[in-house]
């Protein structure tokens, strides 16, 4: 069957050699990487954050992948280390001026450059298409290349001005070997916030436990109760004779009574009958109903 006609079949065609590692092409890995998000394979648009491996997300996907637990997807894995939104951070992401989406496609007679990026570095200019090494700061969210954070050595960002350490610099997608340094920083970051967690709980249980002993001007007296109301009683019977002598010289001055002194009537007091008489109290106030006249019969006009 076969090879009549005078056709000669060629040794490739005849012998099934191994199969050829298919290659992934460069180009569209990178793009893949850096425009599109890892976990919903959409495109990346703002707020756009990234984990501590230095992976990129839309902010909603990484959203919707916490409170939907139940459902497993395989794209699910490269976000199994993401346990809450505070192990992702938000990027402040600088605009390449120089990109203009799809605007100048709209009608297909235009080659689309994949290399031109959406952002860039703010300090050296480097567009953020993977061709450069880029980083962000953990403590802040702002993106750097690598270039400039090396050429520019600060302990301050270049943007916002916030203080960082080594281990706040994290690589977006990086290589392996940048992903195992970053997974064993992870693991020990987490390990030292459980151990500060333990240890702040007991220090507050004694804190509840024992009350605050006010110190300075308001301390307490330490003594026995007895001792106490001793004194407490010498000093009200120093106070009571000021007291009253304060009373009885502002009485006399005023000519008033103290308050809750009892009140003496005139005709008891020591002074003159004549000043006595002015006052109805008197005696020679006091008349008989005979003697006293109505008040019709005062005037002279009435006979």
């Amino acid at each position: 069957m076969g090879c009549d006609g005078g056709t000669i079949p060629k040794r490739h065609e005849l012998v099934k050699g191994p199969k050829k590692v298919e290659k992934v092409d460069k180009d569209a890995e990178l793009v893949a990487q850096w425009n599109y998000c890892t976990l919903s394979q959409e495109i990346l648009r703002r707020p756009i954050v990234a984990c501590e491996l230095g992976r990129l997300y839309n902010k909603d996907a990484v959203i919707e992948f916490l409170l939907d637990k139940s459902a497993e997807k395989a794209l699910g894995k490269a976000a199994s280390h993401i346990k809450s939104i505070k192990n992702v951070t938000e990027l402040k992401l600088s605009d390449n001026p120089a990109w203009e989406g799809d605007k100048g496609n709209t009608k297909g007679d235009k080659h689309d450059d994949l290399q031109r990026a959406r952002f860039i570095c703010p300090v050296v200019g480097l567009e953020m298409n993977g061709r450069h090494r880029f980083c962000f700061l953990r403590c802040c969210g702002c993106v750097f290349s690598e270039r400039a954070l090396k050429e520019i050595k600060a302990e301050v960002c270049h943007t916002c001005g916030a203080a960082f350490q080594e281990d706040d610099v994290i690589m977006l997608n990086g290589t392996k070997e940048d992903v195992d340094v970053l997974k064993t920083r992870m693991e020990e970051r987490r390990l030292r916030a459980k151990l500060e967690k333990k240890t702040k709980k007991p220090k507050a249980a004694e804190s509840v436990s024992k009350p605050d002993v006010s110190e300075g001007p308001s301390k307490v007296k330490t003594g026995k109760p007895e001792e106490a109301s001793l004194d407490s009683r010498e000093k009200k019977t120093n106070l009571a004779p000021k007291s009253t002598a304060m009373n009885e010289s502002s009485s006399g001055k005023a000519g008033k009574p103290p308050c809750g002194a009892t009140k003496r009537s005139i005709a008891d007091s020591e002074e003159s009958e004549a000043y006595k008489s002015l006052f109805t109290t008197h005696s020679s106030a006091k008349r008989s109903k005979e003697e006293s006249a109505h008040w019709v019969t005062h005037t002279s006009y009435c006979f």
